[in-house]
């Protein structure tokens, strides 16, 4: 008996102890968060993170002489490059570019040279041996003149037929001297072309050579001023070690700390709000305490696809003001780009709003909670602007109530009108890409035959 009252007394506490964690847990259930509905001025805040980098910068460039089409050497691999991030002086090591390119090409015009400088020799004894065999006929033609011309004045003893005879060999004679004086100049000239074409080539060669030379000289690249290395990022990797470089490339970039930008990606929900001139706050990531102001300086125009996604995101360039030696390239920034400003406007947080298929709709709780449909305007990260359906000072619900789902719809006047504004707009888009297909061709192709036009020549 004495075991049953004291089983009794204990299972008391317990049955209390459960009892006001269920009452506790009712009335959590039932617990609504509110806010109210604030007239003010409405700031639209655009948030992203970039990377620092230099709005201007300095190419730390190949050598000059790879940009030379007659080396046939069209590039040329990065061997040796130090690393991103160092600092170097002016004329300090950066990179070194792979010289077995450089040394077969070098050899393999050194053997045509010699073979080249040999042949030139070979036409100049040609030559020399031609033309003195072209100066022997032509002193021969010239004393076989001389004979005939002989014969000719001891012919006046002898008949008209042998003096006659005598003059047609002395005339004979004459002009195989004339012929043989004007073949010694066109053989001189022939040989002369013969030993220059070798000359030239030989000389091609040689610059070649010289070039090449010069090439292997300055393959090891230096910086041009002092500053932080950084690489090269292209779309299709970065220039590092193992990296081909050719004519008018480049190795690394130094750039100027002094004229920054921090390069961001906006999604593309967000860029319609975004404009050249706005004014942006950056915080540094790796320096929390700073804090540094800018502007959006340039929008692209095409987006880009992220990487694994489908979403869009469009480049900003927002220029960094002032100057900070901390500062270094690809550091990470928190960007804040203060987009519209509504001035007098009313608005709610972002959590009080909710959507049941094409509607939006928030819990006003004026005694009685009902479901109040909205139209809504721009919004920040926080809060959206409410054009029509609230008044200021009215309370909205932040969490949905237990029966809400029940609740009845008011305002169904404000999603008719959101209706026909949307009918409006698709109605007008399309009556404009109508317009646009319907616009005649003005291109010179489609101009009507016989009819004058007009040709703009670019200077």
């Amino acid at each position: 008996m004495k075991n049953k009252k004291n089983l009794f007394f204990l299972l008391i506490p317990i049955l209390l102890l459960i009892l006001i964690f269920a009452f506790r847990a009712q009335n959590e259930e039932n617990v609504l968060l509110t806010a109210k509905v604030k007239r003010g001025d409405f700031q639209v805040k655009v948030y992203s993170s970039g990377q620092i980098e230099s709005e201007n910068k300095e190419n730390i460039q190949v050598p000059a002489k790879l940009s030379d089409r007659s080396l046939r050497i069209w590039n040329l691999k990065i061997t040796e490059l130090v690393e991103e991030g160092t600092y170097v002086d002016s004329g300090d090591f950066v990179a070194r570019l792979d010289p077995e390119a450089v040394l077969e090409q070098i050899k393999n015009v050194q053997d045509e040279m010699d073979k080249s400088f040999t042949e030139y020799e070979d036409a100049k004894i040609d030559s020399n041996l031609n033309l003195s065999n072209q100066r022997d006929a032509i002193t021969n033609a010239s004393l076989d003149m001389e004979e005939k011309d002989i014969i000719v004045k001891e012919s006046i003893y002898e008949s008209p037929s042998i003096q006659k005879k005598a003059q047609m060999d002395y005339d004979k004679a004459t002009r195989k001297l004339e012929q043989e004086k004007n073949a010694y100049v066109l053989k001189r000239k022939q040989e002369e072309n013969k030993v220059n074409r070798q000359f030239i080539n030989y000389r091609q060669l040689k610059e070649r050579h010289d070039g090449l030379q010069e090439l292997f000289n300055s393959l090891t690249i230096t910086a041009p001023k002092s500053g932080i290395i950084t690489y090269i990022k292209n779309p299709w990797g970065i220039t590092k070690v193992g990296s081909d470089v050719g004519g008018n490339g480049s190795v690394a970039t130094i750039p100027d700390m002094t004229n920054l930008i921090s390069r961001t990606f906006i999604n593309e929900i967000d860029i319609s709000k975004v404009k050249e001139g706005q004014n942006v706050a950056l915080g540094i990531d790796a320096f929390p305490d700073k804090k540094m102001t800018g502007k959006v300086l340039t929008i692209a125009n095409i987006g880009q696809s992220m990487p694994n996604s489908d979403a869009k995101v469009f480049e900003v360039k927002i220029k960094v003001f002032g100057e900070d030696k901390d500062l270094k390239p690809a550091m990470t920034t928190s960007n804040v780009v203060y987009a519209n400003l509504y001035k007098d406007t009313l608005s709610i947080p972002v959590d009080a709003v909710f959507k049941n298929d094409s509607l939006q709709f928030v819990y006003l709780n004026d005694g009685k909670i009902t479901r109040q449909i909205v139209k809504l305007g721009e919004s920040n990260e926080n809060y959206v602007i409410v054009t029509k359906g609230l008044d200021e000072g009215d309370i909205v619900c932040l969490n949905e109530p237990d029966n809400g789902t029940e609740l009845s719809l008011k305002g169904m006047e404000i999603y008719e009108e959101i209706k026909q504004e949307i009918e409006a707009r698709k109605k007008q888009a399309e009556e404009e890409q109508l317009k646009g297909e319907k616009q005649p061709d003005k291109s010179p192709d489609h101009a009507q035959a016989g009819a004058p036009q007009t040709i703009v020549i670019s200077q």
